[in-house]
């Protein structure tokens, strides 16, 4: 997919003595929005924009280790060995010493006219390096204007983190003109490196510019445009997480210094093994209990209070993404995470005085196949014709952000239905869910819409997997935990030509497919080489819905 930006100049960070400004410089081709006004928290600015950083350039993908200098090493090693093993005899060993010697003043006059060389690659590397770092912003950051407001929203590298700054008007004072709406903001590497020059002893003017809308582009020498060809998978990962917030979720309160001692005990320690999870125990009226896997290590949290009416205990994955907080830890006042089930995304809230900093994480740091099927976020949840769901956004682009009970009130229908309208305006990337004041906002992604055709499946085998499903096609013949707690799934599964197949699996405690067995062909020819068939794909999403609770499949 490819998205096109327009920038009459680069965003930029002027630091003075006793000033600092930031101008951010908006997409041009989208409907003008800026605004202006001066940070009374810049700190707690500073470090909220900085996280937002953080999410962007996360990447916790396995990389493979480069090995050229080790065999390089390994290579000359080996001429050492055997040339000891030479010198062991007497009668060379005098002969070996001279050889040595001319090697050895070979290799200096080699590296002396290598050196300019050596020099010049060392450069280049790290130009490549600081370009590769301005790369990771795949996709500029989103900001939205609001009439109470003003929010960043990002998505990682790795598609599987989403960080939104949410800046509220009461952080400003003398705030200027405004106009509300969402845009893409010019942001590099260098700007990040000039944010970290802010200071509490500076007053800190933020500004959103609109210049821009009205240069002639042409005449314009600091004008610049950009294209940017995004991978469907980054944004589907976007809208899943993102639609994932209007879910119903369990609520946890944190204190800062818990989310200092869950950082610290996962800095000490690298599992070589999984289970990976982290287990909350959430038990009424008693301290949260966080259980790290496979260490089985307990965390209690005597500052954090669960405040919930039944026992819960909840695993979540990819733990080692919570990191991304850290900074905001000496000024936060708390932190609130919801928790949408087992294996399901988890939403992790800073509060800091007027500014909220909200880190969405996907199921899985690694969205690959072998944990695919497990949800679908972007299915529909409420049957709501079109012409209500157009009614139900417009009276939402009146006041920008409401309620659903106040536009269920004022348009005089259903709680139910406003909700579906809008869970189907946040899978398409134009609507999003605040939780901090429990409000839907308008917020355009991009500036045409979104192809939800194309990004709701992962390929045609997941359509498929899912057609097989509405059919009532699957059915689950055995479900038994194995050796080690690994769960062995059997079951059968019809095609749309009413075809049966026999697919089983298993599942490990990571929840991840780690082996398959289908009867189909595509199966026995490509075996999990190219990810799971469309049968063994229906009968782990058939699973999954079995155990979601019907809260997470219907809007009621």
């Amino acid at each position: 997919m490819e998205f096109n930006y327009s920038y009459h100049k680069d965003s930029l960070v002027n630091s003075g003595a006793s000033k600092s400004k930031v101008s951010f410089a908006p997409d041009t081709l989208r409907q003008p929005t800026y605004f202006s006004g001066e940070l009374r928290n810049s700190l707690a600015f500073r470090e909220g924009i900085s996280a937002l950083h953080d999410v962007v350039v996360s990447d916790l993908r396995w990389q493979p280790k480069d090995r050229t200098e080790y065999k390089a090493w390994l290579a000359r090693q080996d001429e050492v060995d055997w040339a000891d093993v030479a010198a062991q005899q007497k009668e060379t060993a005098e002969q070996l010493k001279q050889v040595r010697g001319e090697l050895e003043e070979l290799r200096k006059r080699s590296s002396g006219r290598m050196r300019p060389f050596y020099n010049a690659q060392q450069k280049y590397f790290k130009y490549l390096f600081v370009r590769d770092h301005a790369a990771w912003w795949v996709l500029d950051p989103v900001i939205t204007v609001h009439p109470d407001e003003v929010f960043f929203e990002c998505f990682s590298r790795d598609e599987s983190s989403y960080g939104r700054l949410g800046v509220g008007y009461d952080v400003f004072q003398n705030v200027g003109e405004f106009a509300c709406g969402t845009t893409n903001i010019d942001y590099s590497e260098p700007l990040y490196n000039e944010f970290q020059k802010i200071r509490s002893y500076k007053t800190t003017q933020f500004e959103i510019d609109p210049g821009g809308f009205e240069v002639q582009t042409g005449a314009d020498e600091a004008h610049k445009e950009v294209k940017i060809d995004l991978p469907e998978s980054w944004v589907r990962g976007f809208l899943q997480v993102s639609s994932a917030m209007a879910l119903p979720a369990t609520v946890v309160t944190l204190h800062p210094m818990d989310v200092y001692n869950i950082c610290l005990i996962l800095r000490r320690r690298k599992e070589v093994f999984g289970p990976r999870a982290m287990r909350y125990v959430l038990k009424p009226g008693n301290p949260v209990k966080i259980v790290f896997e496979p260490w089985n290590i307990e965390l209690e949290c005597p500052r954090s209070i669960y405040e919930g009416s039944q026992d819960e205990e909840i695993r979540v994955w990819g733990r080692r993404r919570i990191h991304i907080l850290e900074r905001l830890i000496p000024v936060a006042r708390k932190f609130t995470v919801h928790l949408l089930g087992k294996g399901m995304p988890s939403f992790y809230t800073a509060d800091l005085g007027g500014l909220t900093f909200t880190l969405g994480l996907s199921g899985w740091t690694a969205n690959d196949w072998s944990t695919a099927g497990n949800f679908d976020l972007l299915a529909p949840r409420t049957d709501v014709d079109d012409a209500t769901k157009v009614r139900v956004f417009t009276a939402l682009q009146e006041n920008w952000y409401e309620t659903p009970d106040a536009l269920a009130k004022r348009l005089q229908l259903d709680r139910a239905v406003v909700l579906g309208a809008l869970a189907a305006y946040t899978q398409a990337g134009r609507a999003i869910w605040d939780h901090n004041k429990q409000v839907y906002r308008v917020r355009e992604l991009s500036r045409e819409p979104l192809p939800m055709d194309k990004l709701r499946f992962a390929s045609e085998r997941e359509q498929s997997a899912t057609q097989a499903i509405e059919q009532r096609g699957v059915k689950i013949g055995s479900s038994f935990a194995g050796p080690d707690d690994i769960l062995i799934l059997e079951g059968t599964v019809k095609d749309a030509k009413q075809k049966k197949f026999t697919p089983s699996l298993k599942i490990d405690t990571d929840e991840r497919i780690i082996e398959a067995e289908c009867s189909c062909n595509w199966h026995q020819q490509n075996r999990l080489r190219k990810g799971p068939c469309e049968h063994i794909l229906a009968l782990r999403m058939f699973h999954a819905r079995r155990q979601t609770p019907k809260k997470f499949l219907t809007i009621s």
